[in-house]
């Protein structure tokens, strides 16, 4: 019987480790917030969907998903939600068509969203940022576990709902649940970067677009906010926190 030296053993095992440690990423979604949030996913075109793209989170609980390699897609809370044994019912907040499970549909707006791409065919780096694109329904962070120097924070850790100028609040119930993005709000090319506004010599930061960034520096504000908002890195894993702390 051939014996295997320790030396080749340990190397092996390494060998072992790198290649299931390469093997996709872990997303450990956290629920800091004193009520229940609905997590909703979406992979984008080609890719998969977790968790049949939604599921309930207790206050103080969490999941770990592990995504394939080059994975991408969107994560967003959803809150004040009702579901029966079927999983049929409503959201307050960012909800996909009254389903428990997501499954290949988005959240309404406005909602908060994570966007991730884990990686290309052409780079190995994994971009992602946190969006108020589509307005704000609570506050959320992405922080890069094990990625080294310069992977950055994505977040909006502050509640927006309570400087919400009036023409961008919903409501339910006389309780403010979401602040509208000036697009949804006012529904024209200016506001929304389409049409002649499509890129970002002709698309500018508006007043509103001013005053999310004011308040969360770390996320998109408005479609063209590049360069203060999306974040590079290589990490094995990453937390991505509803209502982190401040």
């Amino acid at each position: 019987m051939m014996l295997i030296s320790s030396s080749l053993l340990c190397f092996l095992l390494f060998v072992f480790i790198f290649l299931y440690s390469t093997n996709g990423t872990q997303l450990i979604l956290v629920n800091n917030c004193i009520e229940s949030v609905w997590p909703g996913i979406l992979g984008s075109v080609g890719h998969a969907t977790p968790k049949d793209g939604g599921f309930h989170l207790n206050s103080g609980e969490e999941v770990v998903l592990d995504v394939g390699d080059k994975w991408s897609g969107r994560i967003w809370g959803r809150q004040g939600c009702y579901f029966n044994g079927n999983g049929k019912g409503s959201c307050e907040t960012g909800d996909c068509a009254g389903l428990l499970n997501c499954r290949g549909t988005s959240g309404v707006p406005p909602a908060t969203v994570v966007e991730m791409t884990l990686g290309t065919s052409s780079s190995p780096l994994h971009y992602y940022d946190v969006s108020l694109v589509d307005g704000f329904n609570l506050p959320v962070s992405m922080v890069p576990v094990g990625g080294g120097i310069g992977c950055g924070i994505a977040a909006c850790e502050m509640d927006l709902n309570v400087c919400c100028p009036s023409a961008l609040e919903v409501k339910r119930g006389g309780k403010i649940v979401g602040c509208k993005s000036a697009c949804l709000a006012m529904r024209s090319a200016k506001y929304c970067c389409t049409g002649d506004f499509a890129n970002p010599k002709t698309c500018k930061p508006t007043i509103f677009a001013h005053l999310f960034k004011a308040i969360c520096p770390r996320a998109y504000s408005y479609a063209f906010d590049d360069s203060t908002s999306l974040h590079k890195c290589r990490a094995p894993r990453y937390v991505i926190t509803f209502c982190p702390p401040k």
